[in-house]
């Protein structure tokens, strides 16, 4: 298997995408922070910096949107939608991040679905680190993604 982000010399480049054709996008991925029960009662009753489940939201949807400037061989996408999504679970104890993200465009969104979970743990992380710094940011994965050439993906 040959990796597309590597030339014939084995040089870095970005991958030439503009003979592909524009199809609808959307990934899927997942992320989970694991804290302390007391960690997770401040996520959800307001900690000292304020909205934690809120902020990290936006904060993940932002994440997306700048994907291309953090990961040096992205491309800059228009992306048609970014949702967040953050759940309490105390079987973790912890918080559980999915972020959704479409475009119709010539790649994919992998990256950037990826890019908002990681963004939003870490601003968890963030906000409720002056009560506990052993937080865990655990199990970022791609979930799902759809279009382009190699088709539909879920993970096992």
């Amino acid at each position: 298997m040959s990796l597309t982000h590597f030339d014939a010399q084995g040089q870095a480049h970005m991958v030439d995408v503009s003979d592909k054709p524009e199809t609808a996008r959307e990934a899927v991925a997942e992320g989970v922070v694991i804290m302390a029960p007391e960690t997770l009662a401040l996520a959800q009753g307001g900690a000292a910096k304020g909205d934690v489940m809120g902020v990290a939201r936006l904060a993940g949807i932002m994440g997306a949107k700048r994907t291309a400037d953090l990961i040096p061989l992205c491309h800059p996408l228009p992306i048609t939608k970014v949702s967040v999504e953050l759940a309490a679970d105390p079987a973790l104890p912890g918080i559980r991040i999915t972020a959704t993200v479409k475009t119709a465009g010539k790649t994919g969104v992998e990256m950037e679905a990826l890019t908002a979970v990681t963004t939003a743990c870490l601003t968890v992380y963030d906000m409720l680190k002056a009560a506990q710094k052993d937080m865990r940011i655990e199990g970022v994965r791609l979930l799902s993604k759809t279009g382009g050439k190699s088709g539909a993906f879920r993970a096992p």
